[in-house]
């Protein structure tokens, strides 16, 4: 665990300076005219309750509010129409997006109509898993939906506070048996190493994944921020993180026969839109209240006072609250990250790009970790080993921990003046 820990604090300490952001009250972008594929990522804030292991931007439904945000949010996309970008694939999180069925295809109509888009993810619960729901997705032009399921086990259900939301397991796996082969990918969001949790469990909820041939599965580590930590620690128990690479093992070793890794944490049967857009697109947009963005070198976010949201962009303007231009240095080292939790960094695209030999910035992260077995060098690139795999599984569990507490910042923080 030696390895395993020295880069957990590593990372911990890497994004607590990288994610410090400048407060910019409603800033804009020049118009774009490169040819990058951009990434329209749209926040819907609301759910019908609130998980306690959950730091994503949200807060309980509330139906008047939640179409005035809607409509805000249709508002703003079409800024960035004046502004010239056009965007291939749309990624629409939570939250949960089909909070109002409606108000979401609605939206989505629209950006049809004003992009050239071709790809739809969106995000979704088991009880949103009717058929007329699925129907309204289908015809709409979702390609790939996210169930978020977590667990099929019973008892972990209700230590997170689910089973009362959305049944039991049996009942979720029925559900996404109606979804199955409405899309052209069904993804279902699971957890590993809830406190609760053993390996019989794990092993138990892959048989049922495996049972159910869904196209894709995605098993994010749990991620504990600062504002959740007390909080799962009161509901599920201490969070045990030297259990963590057991647990993982376990998801490779059972998936593998079967699945084909897109990420680090991300398991196929065939080519398919993941979750981790951040891999496929050198650059992505934020749409509502709490969303990031990512464009021209510059990581930004929303406000997150959805009021204030909607009051912003009803005057026409983009509702940015912080900011952080990156340097080369970090852009290099962002890539880096990013294309590696993909499985494979073009080296001489990263130098295109940079505009000199990566390794100026990157030498000591491409040693260490080639010393450790994590990476090999095959052609002109760097291709994650199995054991880097799970490496890769810690340094994307410590950058959304980062991301998860910066949202907890500007939540407390940061307004518009």
């Amino acid at each position: 665990m030696l390895i395993e820990n020295f880069i957990t604090s590593f990372a911990r300490k890497e994004n607590a300076r990288y994610l410090q952001f400048s407060p910019a009250a409603s800033l804009t972008f020049p118009p774009k005219k490169d040819a990058i594929p951009t990434l329209l990522y749209l926040h819907v804030p609301f759910c019908e309750e609130l998980c306690p292991y959950c730091s994503f931007h949200r807060e309980v439904f509330k139906e008047p509010l939640a179409r005035d945000y809607f409509a805000a949010l249709r508002k703003e996309i079409l800024l960035y129409k004046n502004l010239g970008y056009d965007f291939k694939a749309v990624y629409v999180g939570g939250g949960t997006p089909t909070v109002l069925i409606d108000e979401l295809t609605h939206t989505l109509d629209l950006i049809k109509k004003t992009y050239s888009t071709t790809e739809i993810s969106v995000e979704t619960n088991p009880n949103h898993l009717t058929k007329e729901n699925i129907q309204l997705l289908k015809e709409i032009g979702v390609n790939r939906l996210s169930v978020g399921v977590q667990s099929f086990d019973d008892g972990l259900l209700k230590a997170m506070e689910r089973y009362h939301k959305y049944g039991s397991g049996q009942k979720i796996a029925e559900r996404l048996k109606l979804a199955q082969g409405n899309f052209n990918t069904l993804n279902v969001d699971m957890i590993f190493n809830f406190p609760p949790q053993t390996p019989a469990i794990l092993e138990k909820d892959i048989t049922t994944i495996l049972n159910l041939a869904v196209d894709q599965v995605t098993y994010y580590p749990l991620m504990v921020s600062s504002s959740t930590q007390g909080l799962i620690k009161k509901k599920l128990g201490v969070v045990k993180y030297e259990r963590e690479k057991k647990f993982y093992q376990i998801i490779t070793s059972l998936l593998s026969p079967h699945y084909k890794p897109a990420t680090a944490w991300c398991f196929s049967r065939n080519e398919a839109m993941i979750d981790e857009y951040v891999v496929n697109f050198e650059e992505y947009a934020g749409i509502g209240s709490g969303a990031i963005g990512y464009l021209g070198g510059s990581a930004y976010a929303n406000t997150f006072d959805i009021k204030e949201y909607i009051r912003i962009v009803n005057e026409g303007k983009l509702p940015i609250t912080a900011k952080k231009d990156f340097s080369i240095k970090e852009r290099a080292r962002y890539d880096f990250l990013m294309k590696l939790f993909g499985l494979r960094l073009d080296l001489e695209a990263l130098k295109t790009k940079v505009g000199e030999n990566i390794y100026r910035y990157l030498w000591s992260e491409i040693l260490f970790f080639r010393i450790a077995g994590g990476l090999k060098k095959q052609g002109n690139s760097l291709i994650l080993t199995q054991k880097g795999q799970y490496y890769w599984v810690i340094m994307m569990r410590e950058f959304f921990i980062g991301v998860n507490n910066f949202r907890d910042y500007c939540r407390g923080k940061l307004k518009f003046s």
